[in-house]
């Protein structure tokens, strides 16, 4: 079975300047026959969002994040175009920061059949709550394992509220390749190097139950430049 082709709908657009257009190329046209559209939405004023799976990054440095999240900006009048990308680690995080541009949450959701299905009801749930969170959160690190005898994904995040006290918190996503489903479970640390030791123990085999976060009040929303940048590996992780 062929992944579903990616289809940027930019036929007759160009790109809105030479900065735009290496950018363009950079980010998303190079690896364009690797990128593998997990969901997609059109929106009425021209602006498209994308959640992409690039098969290109396994052969790459080990750890980086797999997703990319898109936004097209189309101008008909102009026939041009300008993006935005971020390349994040788990499809929740993408949907996140698609959704603080400007996509409907009801239209991000990831298709039928594409990617692990959530294992439980405690998943969904904190699925639902982070694409609702990119406002309240920056990513740090993150390190994804596609090993198929030990598929799974960490994330360290920080809390952008100061007055969190769990400030920094680990995101775990087990994959079960058998059942093709996975659970995702959430920690809250005092440090960083208490969340780094956690993921790095992981990583190794050495599993333990993730503490869970002191609760915290709703922060003030933040702006765009806060949401999740483009994850790096921890130190010292290597394949």
């Amino acid at each position: 079975m062929h992944p579903p082709h990616l289809d940027l709908r930019l036929d007759g657009f160009e790109a809105a300047d030479e900065q735009t257009e290496e950018a363009f190329w950079r980010a998303i046209q190079i690896e364009q026959t690797e990128l593998t559209p997990l969901t997609e939405h059109h929106a009425p004023d021209g602006a498209s969002y994308y959640v992409l799976h690039n098969r290109a990054v396994t052969w790459g440095v080990p750890g980086e994040p797999q997703l990319v999240a898109l936004h097209l900006r189309r101008d008909p009048k102009a026939m041009t175009f300008r993006f935005d990308h971020a390349t994040l680690p788990l499809p929740a995080m993408a949907q996140s920061w698609l959704i603080h541009r400007g996509c409907s949450p009801d239209g991000i959701s990831l298709k039928p059949g594409m990617g692990t299905t959530p294992a439980d009801e405690a998943t969904r749930a904190l699925e639902h709550r982070l694409m609702g969170d990119g406002d309240r959160f920056v990513l740090l690190h993150s390190y994804t394992d596609d090993d198929p005898d030990h598929v799974m994904t960490v994330a360290v995040l920080r809390c952008l509220d100061e007055r969190s006290p769990s400030p920094f918190r680990v995101l775990h996503e087990d994959v079960d390749t058998e059942s093709w489903t996975h659970t995702l479970r959430e920690g809250g640390f005092a440090t960083l190097a208490e969340a780094h030791r956690w993921c790095e123990d992981a990583l190794s085999g050495e599993v333990s139950p993730l503490p869970p976060p002191q609760p915290t009040a709703r922060s003030v929303p933040r702006p765009a430049s806060h949401l999740p940048a483009p994850a790096r590996r921890p130190a010292g992780r290597s394949r």
